[in-house]
């Protein structure tokens, strides 16, 4: 399968999805609290979603080898390190929540993005973990430029990573995206510069590195056929852009108006 190429309507396609899958983690901030459970949340996400006119790429999401997906979106805490499946469970404080929203435009522009989320008072190592790894994102994100290799942003994530004694998950990555929810390339949050793809204006993938407060492997939880957690039992974050690379750089498309301002140490969200 070969990367595909945006143009100026695509661009334009990519734009509004993106955007409309922020505002659905706009929508859901407010209401996310001690004693809400995550059914509620997904409840919420897809209200908004009615309201937007679009519709959610997870629900009976089922590539090969999985079980149809059963919500409309994912709801990761505190060990699970992606693909938690919303349930009845109250969240509690001191939880740490990731969010994983994407959605799908009436023109079938697919918009990808997640946040994490703190619950109440959480403890200064849980903070560290969400902190340290919105900014390994963003790190990998100012590697995106024309010319640049895929391997430059991995290594810029795995670098800063593991100089804070974190540990980056291999088993996902990444994605392209546009009229399919997943698309080639794969963006690894690990590597070595000068290697894998070269960036082209036009291409639009996800940077969403996953980071452990412990070791890197993980494991299947239960039998959901989904839900994945740190084998070691420790905390997990991940931070999630849709970033379309430009004639100039990069764009950041997943922004709306509640969206966090990025780190101090970044310049621009559009370059």
């Amino acid at each position: 399968m070969s990367i595909t190429i945006k143009d100026a309507e695509g661009i334009a396609g990519m734009r509004e999805a993106c955007r409309l899958a922020s505002e659905v983690l706009d929508y859901i901030a407010p209401h996310i609290q001690p004693g809400m459970t995550t059914n509620e949340v997904d409840r919420l996400a897809a209200e908004c979603m009615a309201q937007q006119g679009t519709i959610s790429a997870t629900i009976g999401y089922q590539p090969p080898g999985y079980p149809p997906y059963p919500k409309s979106l994912c709801t990761s805490i505190n060990n699970v390190v992606c693909h938690g499946i919303p349930n009845d469970k109250p969240l509690k404080k001191g939880d740490i929540m990731n969010v994983d929203v994407t959605v799908i435009t009436k023109d079938g522009w697919y918009g990808d993005n997640s946040r994490m989320y703190l619950i109440g008072d959480v403890s200064i190592a849980a903070k560290r973990l969400c902190s340290l790894t919105y900014d390994a994102m963003w790190i990998g994100i100012q590697k995106v430029k024309p010319g640049a290799r895929l391997g430059d942003v991995g290594h810029a994530i795995q670098k800063y990573a593991e100089h804070h004694g974190l540990s980056v998950v291999r088993e996902f990555c990444g994605h392209g995206i546009g009229q399919k929810f997943h698309e080639e390339p794969q963006v690894l949050h690990y590597g070595y510069p000068g290697t894998l793809d070269e960036l082209l204006p036009g291409m639009t993938f996800t940077i969403e590195p996953m980071l452990n407060a412990g070791r890197r492997e993980v494991k299947e939880f239960g039998n959901d056929g989904w839900t994945i957690v740190t084998k070691d039992r420790s905390l997990s974050a991940q931070w999630e852009h849709t970033v379309l690379v430009t004639e100039t750089g990069y764009e950041v498309l997943t922004l709306s108006a509640g969206s966090p301002p990025p780190p101090a140490f970044v310049t621009a969200t559009k370059t």
